[in-house]
């Protein structure tokens, strides 16, 4: 059962973070996407906040993310490879399978359900850090979205489990997206009954935010992939 949306398991979001809520842009057409450039296919590999929990299959994070980034002009996919309730030891163990076949890309999102169980970060460190070495060594690009922990676990938790992130983008060289959340926590037009899991207008929050970086994303790898030619 996903902690995300389990009442009682460990204090929510709600009751212990506070972040800011930006007034919504519209998002221009780019011009940046080159017609004849080859596709591109990226897994989204996360928990359920990747996986769509409550939302219909066309509401969830790939989706939408694959709409906005092809009405840019890039053949893309955006395979979905969330599961609700995984934790980062979850992710890895299926990760492997999860990589077959080999993608040009991955958005990896996990740890919110270690830092709401109060998981030791040094197990989330270690589990992501073995996830983004495998991916290095088969080359694949990576666009990291990190998570934050709340205070009610105590500044030392806090510092030890939000540093993970930048850690290990700047180790592994690969992109960050700070937190996954951002924009869309704690606030009720946004997130679902649970105050936790984003509605179908806070994904598309949340896609908004990152657009930019997924599409330099796909821009890296349509670069790698021309150069291999």
């Amino acid at each position: 059962m996903d902690a995300l949306h389990v009442i009682g398991m460990a204090p929510t979001f709600a009751a212990t973070l506070a972040f800011s809520v930006f007034a919504a842009l519209a998002v221009p057409f780019s011009a940046a996407a080159d017609t004849s450039a080859p596709p591109v296919t990226i897994v989204a590999f996360g928990d359920s906040l990747t996986a769509g929990y409550g939302l219909k299959a066309n509401e969830a994070f790939p989706a939408q993310l694959q709409m906005a980034l092809q009405k840019r002009g890039y053949k893309v996919s955006i395979v979905n490879a969330g599961v609700s309730g995984d934790t980062t030891a979850d992710g890895l163990r299926r990760f492997d399978w999860a990589m077959q076949p080999k993608p040009d890309g991955v958005i990896l999102e996990l740890g919110a359900n270690d830092v709401l169980r109060g998981v030791d970060p040094k197990q989330p460190r270690a589990n992501l850090d073995k996830m983004l070495g495998m991916l290095k060594s088969k080359g694949v690009d990576v666009l990291l979205a990190g998570m934050k922990a709340p205070n009610n676990w105590g500044p030392d938790y806090v510092k030890n489990f939000d540093t993970i992130y930048p850690d290990l983008a700047k180790k592994y060289d690969v992109m960050l997206y700070p937190f996954f959340l951002e924009g869309v926590a704690l606030d009720p037009k946004y997130t679902q009954a649970d105050g936790e899991h984003p509605t179908a207008a806070g994904v598309a929050e949340i896609v908004k935010r990152i657009l930019p970086d997924a599409e330099a994303l796909v821009q890296r790898i349509t670069q790698r992939k021309t150069a291999a030619k």
